[in-house]
């Protein structure tokens, strides 16, 4: 077991990685803890892999590799990452030296004396773009809103986690951007903040498109529900379908008895499939039997075992399981 293990998911880095083991060596050598660094390659097509074989042979005792079987996303590679580390702590950083390997004895301490489960970086100062800052910050805003947690910035790929927290959580999709939130969905309620210093890229550019916050909107919507009601889809699926049922059911017939009424009283009416009032409410008891089987699927498939992408790994360096 190890004091320290440190996650590093990369794609194209080769340029800053020499430089990024080189500085981790020196911050947690003076710590005087163990540590192991893990670079995990999600598939790059650049000269990555091969630095990092030689820092693996120049240092072996400390430096792990993981290469993934193509491009497969940050979230897969947290995911081989966290599988293989062996550290009482665990620190996530990107690669590209935005992230400074300087905040590791602070992140640690809060960790170890404060009790803290989580503890996420918050780049209050960033050397981005607005195309880029302005959109994280509406991001930010409804994952607070949406999870209770006072965090300013989910996003940010310096964290640290006790051991147990990256054993417990499961990261699939894109969820990497929501690491706290999947924490807090599993029970670990203590989970901090520390302002660290936000690096301008100094190699290379950012390899996230305008995608990204579609992406991110549509993951953060999904982990909201499943947080609410994964354990219970019927509570939402079937609660709406029987809504949209006693609507169009009542308002039909409504529409039929005012008809009765009318042609009691002698005066000129429309027959009720004339009305168009008519096919809206049996649309909508329609789809409120497909709410309902929805909701009643939801409950069967949660009672199945459930099944996230397998991480395919090309090849491992110094990792032993």
């Amino acid at each position: 077991m190890k004091d320290i293990s440190i996650v590093i998911p990369l794609y194209n880095e080769e340029e800053s990685l020499p430089e990024l083991g080189a500085w981790i060596d020196r911050v947690v050598s003076s710590m005087g803890k163990s540590y192991e660094v893990i670079y995990v390659d999600d598939g790059s097509n650049d000269s990555s892999w091969k630095v990092i074989e030689s820092l693996v042979a120049k240092n072996p005792d400390v430096v792990h590799a993981i290469k993934l079987r193509g491009n497969q996303g940050k979230s897969q590679a947290l995911r081989a990452g966290f599988a293989a580390t062996r550290g009482d702590v665990v620190f996530t950083m990107d690669a590209d030296l935005q992230d400074s390997p300087d905040e590791i004895p602070e992140m640690y301490r809060m960790i170890k004396e404060d009790g803290y489960d989580l503890v996420s970086g918050w780049k209050k100062k960033r050397y981005d773009p607005l195309s880029k800052t302005i959109p994280t910050k509406l991001f930010n805003y409804v994952a607070r809103r949406a999870s209770g947690l006072k965090l300013h910035d989910f996003n940010c790929g310096l964290k640290a986690y006790r051991h147990e927290v990256v054993k417990s959580i499961d990261i699939y999709g894109e969820m990497h951007r929501y690491v706290p939130m999947l924490a807090q969905q599993v029970g670990f309620s203590r989970i901090g903040e520390k302002v660290v210093h936000h690096r301008a890229r100094k190699y290379g550019h950012t390899k996230f498109g305008l995608e990204r916050f579609i992406n991110g909107m549509l993951d953060m919507i999904s982990i909201v529900v499943i947080n609410r009601f994964g354990r219970r889809p019927m509570h939402i699926f079937g609660a709406i379908g029987f809504l949209m049922f006693l609507i169009g059911f009542f308002s039909a017939a409504y529409i039929g008895l005012h008809k009765l009424y009318l042609l009691y009283m002698g005066e000129p009416t429309i027959l009720v499939t004339d009305n168009p009032w008519f096919y809206i409410m049996l649309t909508m008891m329609i789809l409120g039997v497909q709410f309902f089987v929805a909701g009643f699927i939801g409950e069967m498939l949660v009672k199945s075992r459930h099944h996230t992408p397998e991480v395919h790994i090309d090849r491992k360096l110094n990792i032993n399981q």
